[in-house]
């Protein structure tokens, strides 16, 4: 249990980018309540800024650590997270904040306690995105990640977006290894903390915007399409190989296997099925989860996962035909896509969590 809330053992962690003038009271607060070791970030501000950043002179429990061009925001906490590991041997783990005061040091408090309270896990300071002071941009950017994370992935997590976040010591160096330096490594840290199997837990938090969240440098587009890049890299891989699968397929039934029933269905089925299932798997190492594991390990998984899937595949196709009494090629391969569909979910969820995980150790020391 936390023993002594105005003296966390924990380093305080705090990218900034063109900070306004709240920065320096978050400092003070934080400082005023116990927090004795604070690293910033200074990840390329411009130079009328400079003055908003707090200096090591005034606040000596600062360290500022400074990116000489905006690197993004992932980048700035791997660089944190990078000295923290050589240059604080004590700390029990690092807390992230932002810069602009949405997160209040009481809520820092009690995150940093939750930490100490039971198991050691990954803390997460959620924020209720039904509250009316939540901008619609953020409560939309939220309800999708969410959604998205939850029929994709399997995560149940209630605010993706949170910047507020502690994490002992023994996780830190495994989470570096999240790809990303951007907006886009937050939500790879989710992830990577999912994959890995690290405990994580929930905090409510206050939720706190001002001026609607005008500050933000949060792009839109093309932050979102980061956000979004291994489920969407997912997708354009599992459609390029569904339209090779479903052509393949018409091709053999039409040309091929012509004898009707389920014999020539489960050929067509397997046929097309070998060559998009390799075509695919080379495409998901590579490019979608950029998987450093043994190639044949793998393949070997992949394989053990896809000869289910083609069966199911096979099955379901066949019955509904025949359910249905649908004996032209063509139909029969309309009837794929929304069978091929439900278990696109399914195979996303497997192939992120079993087929292509590294399946190291997430920390030294971890449960200790």
């Amino acid at each position: 249990m936390y023993i002594n809330k105005t003296m966390p053992n924990v380093t305080l962690v705090i990218p900034a980018l063109d900070p306004d003038e709240r920065f320096i009271p978050v400092i003070k607060d934080a400082t005023a309540h116990g927090f004795h070791d604070i690293i910033v970030i200074n990840d390329g501000s411009h130079a009328e800024y400079m003055p908003n950043f707090p200096t090591e002179e005034e606040f000596p429990e600062v360290k500022v650590l400074t990116h000489e061009k905006n690197r993004g925001k992932g980048a700035a906490l791997k660089t944190a997270f990078a000295y923290f590991l050589e240059n604080r041997p004590d700390s029990d783990g690092v807390i992230t904040a932002d810069s602009d005061g949405q997160h209040t040091t009481e809520d820092m408090l009690a995150c940093v306690e939750a930490m100490y309270d039971g198991e050691r896990a990954v803390i997460l300071g959620c924020r209720d995105f039904d509250d009316p002071n939540v901008p619609p941009k953020s409560k939309f950017g939220n309800k999708c990640t969410k959604t998205a994370f939850s029929v994709f992935c399997g995560i149940k997590i209630s605010d993706t977006q949170t910047g507020l976040r502690v994490i002992p010591r023994e996780y830190v160096e495994k989470i570096m290894s999240a790809p990303g330096d951007r907006y886009e490594y937050e939500t790879n840290m989710l992830f990577l903390i999912d994959t890995d199997q690290i405990p994580r837990r929930e905090i409510k938090i206050h939720t706190v915007y001002f001026d609607k969240n005008s500050a933000s440098h949060f792009r839109p587009v093309v932050d979102s399409l980061r956000i979004y890049g291994l489920i969407l890299r997912f997708a354009a891989s599992s459609i390029m190989s569904s339209v090779l699968d479903l052509l393949l397929h018409a091709i053999l039934l039409a040309f091929v296997f012509t004898g009707g029933g389920s014999l020539a269905e489960f050929a067509a089925t397997a046929g097309a099925r070998v060559v998009s299932s390799f075509a695919n798997f080379m495409l998901n190492k590579r490019l979608v989860f950029h998987s450093r594991a043994n190639f044949l390990r793998t393949l070997f998984r992949y394989v053990c996962l896809a000869v289910p899937i083609m069966l199911a595949s096979w099955l379901c196709v066949y019955y509904i035909s025949k359910l249905l009494d649908v004996e032209d090629a063509v139909l029969r391969t309309l009837i794929k896509l929304p069978v091929d569909l439900m278990l696109y979910f399914i195979n996303f969820r497997i192939q992120r969590r079993w087929v292509f995980a590294e399946n190291k150790p997430a920390a030294e020391g971890a449960g200790q």
